[in-house]
This record gives C-alpha cells, structure tokens and sequence, in this order.
C-alpha cells in the first residue's frame, strides 16, 4: 500500500505532466497566425564556412528560398538584394516587384565558384501584400559536396521591420 504523503506527491507529479501536456499540446501550436502585410527580412547565407586547424575555405552554393505560406492571397516581393560580409550590397535579384500567388515559391540561387558574399553574406528581401497575409517562409540553404566530404544546412530568415497596417 502507498503511503498518503507518497499518493499525494504521485498526484501532483501526474497533474503536472497533464498541465505540461496540455500546455504543449499541438492543438495550441497553431492557434496564433501572425498575419502581416509586409516586412523586411534579413537571411544569414554563407558562401563558404571553414575547416582544419588551418581555417581553410570550403566553398558551397546557396538557394535563397521565399515561400508564400498563405494559401488564399498573393505577396509582392519588391526587393531581393545580396550582401558580402562587409554589408556592401553585391548584387540585386529583383528589377521590378515579382508577384507570388497563394501558396506558391521562388528561388534565387548563388554558386559555389561565386565568391563574393564571404562566409557573412547575407540577403535583405522585401514583401508586402494588399491583404493581412500569413508569413512567408525565407530561408537560405547552403550545400556542397567537395571531393568526398559534403555538408548542408539552412538559415531561417529574420524579420528586421514589419508592417503591420
């Protein structure tokens, strides 16, 4: 038979698994949608990253990934600009506004003989929308496959200004 003291100290620990449970349950993970009509977004790219003792290069191609994750309106991207480590703009993606429907993606892709960004290049892309819109997804994925070795990853974009109106 348990003791009181122990029965009630079960009690409490399965409550606060419930209460944690139920705070962290994936029907709460989505119940807040940010809905925005623009922002600026800041992207961490690299066009190399270093290895050995020697701090040598290893160079790598990177996709700039924007992704309209609403399903019923469209963005604008009205600007996709490329910067090397120094913050000095190295090139601009976008001449004029691109349209993104509902759900739709693009890409922007710098290889891995491009070497101008550094390894703390970055993108700076501007959307907006005529409608309260979810989020879109801006990421960066980077990737080589030198020789025998080959690494991958991604950066998730940081929005710097929104506009909430």
């Amino acid at each position: 038979m348990i003791s009181s003291s122990r029965s009630r100290l079960l009690v409490l620990i399965f409550n606060f698994g419930l209460s944690v449970l139920m705070v962290t349950s994936p029907s709460d993970a989505g119940s807040h949608v940010e809905l925005l009509k623009g922002q600026t977004v800041y992207v961490p790219a690299y066009s190399h990253i270093y290895y050995g003792d020697k701090e040598q290069p290893f160079y790598l191609t990177f996709t700039l990934s924007v992704r309209n994750t609403d399903p019923d309106h469209p963005i604008t991207i009205d600007s996709v600009e490329y910067y090397d480590t120094d913050g000095k703009l190295v090139k601009r993606y976008t001449k004029g506004p691109v349209n993104l429907g509902a759900m739709a993606s693009i890409r922007y892709v710098v290889r891995e003989t491009d070497k101008a960004g550094g390894s703390g290049a970055n993108f700076i892309v501007r959307w907006r929308s005529d409608a309260k819109v979810t989020v879109p997804i801006v990421e960066s994925i980077m990737i080589s496959t030198q020789t025998q070795q080959g690494v991958s990853f991604t950066s998730r974009g940081q929005a710097i200004r929104e506009d909430c109106e």
